[in-house]
């Protein structure tokens, strides 16, 4: 867990992008394979890849708007168990979209999977009205309209990567509110004993980290 970055829209900017841009590079850079990162918008996805410094090592796949099917069969083929590649391939794509989830990528077809924000939901009248409810009758109106459903995005795209028993990886996530108490209290038992890093450890960590897979 990266605590010293965020995607609240209050600190969107150069300084953030530049820094979720250079998790991105640590993260390939540690080891040859495939990896997948996932932001909260596209917008978000298109501010950060402006910069992403180019590394010979990797190679980058982009998820696009409305990709049509042939488009988004030639994206995952490229992740397919076996595929030889040169370099490193890292795709990229939003939360809750075509690709974070009903995909299987097993055994060699991914090995590290970055989660850029908590999924929150815009705020908008239709959950406006989910949390007014809930609140209507006792609950966490937030919790029900907006953390709930956004952490429900972050596990399934952090779950393309754990498909089978066998499979093993890194999972990075690039929110420092994963720290909140709140957010905590949603983890599944398996990510119990996670690891809290910053920019200048987190290469050191996923190499200390998978010494032991």
């Amino acid at each position: 867990i990266a605590r010293d970055v965020s995607s609240k829209y209050t600190r969107r900017g150069e300084e953030e992008y530049k820094k979720v841009a250079s998790y991105l590079l640590e993260m390939v850079r540690q080891e040859k394979g495939n990896y997948l990162a996932f932001f909260p918008s596209y917008k978000f996805m298109e501010d950060t890849l402006s910069f992403l410094p180019e590394y010979e090592e990797y190679e980058l796949l982009v998820q696009k708007k409305n990709m049509p099917e042939e488009e988004r069969q030639a994206f995952l083929k490229r992740f397919a168990v076996g595929e030889a590649h040169d370099r490193s391939l890292l795709g990229v794509s939003v939360l809750g979209g075509i690709f974070s989830e009903g995909i299987d990528l097993r055994e060699d077809a991914l090995i590290g999977v970055a989660v850029v924000g908590t999924g929150l939901p815009k705020v908008s009248e239709e959950q406006d009205l989910i949390r007014q409810y809930y609140e209507s009758i006792g609950e966490n109106g937030f919790d029900f309209a907006y953390r709930f459903p956004g952490f429900n995005k972050v596990l399934q795209a952090a779950g393309r990567l754990i498909r089978t028993p066998e499979d093993t990886g890194v999972i990075l996530l690039l929110d420092e509110r994963f720290l909140y108490r709140d957010t905590l209290s949603l983890f599944p038992r398996e990510w119990a004993e996670y690891t809290v890093t910053d920019l200048e450890n987190v290469g050191d960590e996923i190499r200390l980290f998978r010494r032991f897979l």
